[in-house]
């Protein structure tokens, strides 16, 4: 698996370079898997997060170009590279298993769409090691459906972003004008894996949350994505609506949305939900602010209430 980093096709970016040799793609990594934090994550959906935290692994590098992305230390790079350091496969197994014995519900894996061969080895090897809480895969949806045909047998629960269904906002602010089609097939094939091995079961919709992060002044993007999981995804997956949009600016090159958004489009918004009878998810309450957004420069990027720091790039594992 580890040849496919030979010849990248990995996402839809489809770069064609030897990330093997040392090359990178889009997503600024070669083949080595780096990570920048591992925290109990307590801010994620309450199924995720549960009473121990999400097991919550921050993976380096991303095959998106998000204009306002609130991870974008990690992501972009704020000097052409993304902040983390390269980890070993045992040294990943390690981590999965501190994050267990720390309490952690599941093993939260995000962004990982680039390092998928790498990361298939450290879960197997971190099951090998006794690893037995779930493990959540935590992307953008920006994924090749051959890429996601090799997560299968390892993942158990899938929290993919639907961020837009407009192609002219993804070329503007996501760097991807494919994102819409691509998103909306890579979702759908999560929920087809979903089903195959697990059932039918409406208690299973818990196993695959679809996330959007409601854009202020572009409520009719939200609409689209509203409509779109109302006739594909409504009676097998949940929804998670966020309203923790944050002008951060990490693209200085596009100009991104002003502001935060406001009560009148957040109560639109909810009336959609009625609409379209969406009756059961996640909504975030009005979120305005920047406290909460992650610095990958501490060893606990966010605040004490909302993640408890077990391994950092700087510093290793970290006593709890």
């Amino acid at each position: 698996m580890i040849g496919l980093y030979k010849h990248c096709l990995l996402c839809p970016r489809s770069c064609g370079v030897d990330r093997l040799a040392g090359e990178k793609g889009f997503c600024k990594e070669s083949a080595e898997l780096r990570a920048a934090s591992a925290v109990l994550h307590r801010g994620e959906e309450p199924p995720l997060s549960g009473k121990g935290g999400s097991g919550t692994i921050f993976i380096c590098g991303c095959n998106l170009g998000c204009a306002f992305c609130q991870n974008y230390q990690i992501s972009q790079g704020e000097r052409g590279a993304p902040l983390g350091r390269a980890v070993t496969t045992a040294e990943f197994a390690q981590i999965c298993i501190k994050l267990m014995d720390s309490g952690a519900e599941n093993i939260n894996i995000v962004t990982g769409s680039h390092a998928v061969p790498a990361i298939v080895r450290g879960i197997i090897a971190a099951k090998d090691a006794g690893l037995t809480i779930p493990v959540l895969w935590n992307s953008s949806a920006y994924e090749s459906i051959q890429t996601l045909e090799l997560l299968k047998d390892h993942i158990d629960i899938y929290l993919p972003d639907l961020k837009t269904l407009d192609s002219s906002i993804a070329h503007e602010f996501y760097n991807a004008g494919d994102y819409p089609q691509t998103a909306a097939a890579a979702i759908l094939k999560m929920i087809d894996m979903v089903v195959t091995r697990h059932g039918e079961n409406p208690a299973n919709r818990e196993k695959i949350i679809i996330r959007h992060l409601i854009l202020p002044g572009r409520l009719e993007s939200t609409r689209s994505v509203l409509r779109w999981f109302a006739e594909n995804a409504k009676d097998r997956a949940l929804l998670s609506l966020m309203t923790q949009y944050t002008p951060v600016g990490a693209g200085e090159k596009t100009k991104i949305p002003a502001g935060y958004l406001h009560k009148s489009e957040y109560e639109t918004v909810l009336g959609w939900l009625r609409e379209y009878a969406i009756e059961e998810g996640f909504c975030q309450e009005l979120v305005t602010g920047s406290d909460w957004l992650p610095d990958f420069y501490r060893t606990n990027p966010f605040s004490s209430e909302l993640s408890v720091p077990v391994w950092h790039w700087s510093d290793g594992d970290i006593s709890l």
